[in-house]
Parts: structure tokens; sequence; C-alpha cells
């Protein structure tokens, strides 16, 4: 119903903020790390909002960029993922690095987020992968075609990186720009030069 409230912020409490917009104090949940969170009482803000209308509640749920309500969108869509683990998700850990743990599929890393557990974050991989595919992982940049795509060699050295403790989006994003051709060895190199 409403795709972005402009206004000014009047309060900030524990997990929301109020935006005064035309007389009317809209309070809505916004993620723990948000910037809006950094703004002064009194800034002028554009608050991407989602609003959920259940049986016994309504509630709107503010993003400082419309790539932070895509990406909660996409989340509630996951079965047994609502408004509130989805904020969990975000809170934990910049929309991007969300991203890039469905993309690279590093379920692990979902599970800092409070009360996502390693099945409900491999459900969130499963069903979205795909469809992040496509997406920016951040500031503009598109996903790699290669690291999609990493075989022989390239994945060795990713799940020895892995093996060694890094999460698979560590492993992956650190090859690449990688030249093909290489040994395992030396992807490990390169890989531990870019971390």
């Amino acid at each position: 119903m409403f795709r972005y409230i402009k206004g000014t912020i009047e309060m900030k409490l524990a997990s929301s903020v109020v935006v005064e917009c035309g007389g009317v104090g809209f309070e809505m949940t916004v993620p723990q790390n948000s910037r809006l969170y950094l703004a002064h009482e009194g800034s002028e803000v554009t608050v991407f909002t989602y609003m959920s209308v259940r049986e016994d509640d309504i509630s709107l749920f503010g993003f400082d960029d419309e790539d932070g309500l895509l990406l909660f969108e996409k989340l509630i869509t996951v079965n047994g993922i609502g408004a509130k683990a989805a904020m969990a998700i975000l809170s934990a850990m910049p929309a991007s690095d969300v991203k890039r743990a469905i993309v690279f599929e590093d379920a692990d890393m979902l599970t800092r987020a409070n009360g996502i557990g390693k099945k409900t974050a491999q459900r969130i991989v499963l069903e979205l992968k795909d469809k992040l595919k496509d997406l920016s992982i951040a500031d503009g940049e598109p996903l790699p075609a290669e690291v999609q795509t990493h075989t022989g060699e390239k994945q060795q050295a990713a799940d020895a990186l892995m093996a060694l403790g890094y999460s698979r989006t560590e492993a992956q994003t650190a090859l690449v720009g990688a030249e093909d051709g290489l040994s395992v060895e030396d992807y490990i190199k390169i890989a531990l030069k870019n971390m």
C-alpha cells in the first residue's frame, strides 16, 4: 500500500523509528543496523516500506533503501519465514551479505541471525538462490558470472579454503578475477592474498 514515506524522524525506539509525514507519525520496525538509526531526530528521510496486515495486527516495516525492501519481500516468500525472521536476518548483516550468502549457498552465514537455525537457513538458500542470481550484490555490482560456475581447480581451492574455516562466501569471492588454468595451490595462494 505504501511504497515509501518521506518525512522527518521524530523518535527512535528500540527496534523502530517514528517518521512524521503530513502531521501523522508512522511507527515502523527497521533493521537494527539501519542507517535510519544514525540519522538525527528532525532529519528528512525517505523510508521504503512494507505494510503487513494480519488478522490481529497491522505493522509497517521500513528500510533505508529499496534494495533492503526488495530483499525483505523475497525473504518472506520462503515457507516458515515471517516478517520478524526476515527482519532478524537483515538486522544481523547488510543486505549485500545476505544476498551473497544465499547465492553462494552459505547457509551458516544466515544462522548468525537470531532465531534462524541451520534447517531454516538451508531452506532460504534452496528457495531463493535462483531468484537472486540476477540481482546486484551491492552498489549496483552484478554477480560475477564466474562465481556461479566455479569448476575444477577453482572449486577444489574453494573447498580447501572452506575446510580451513573460511565461509563459502569468503572462499568464492576471494577467487573472483583469478585467471583460468592455474593449479589448486595457486588458486589458494591468490585467494589468501585477496582475503
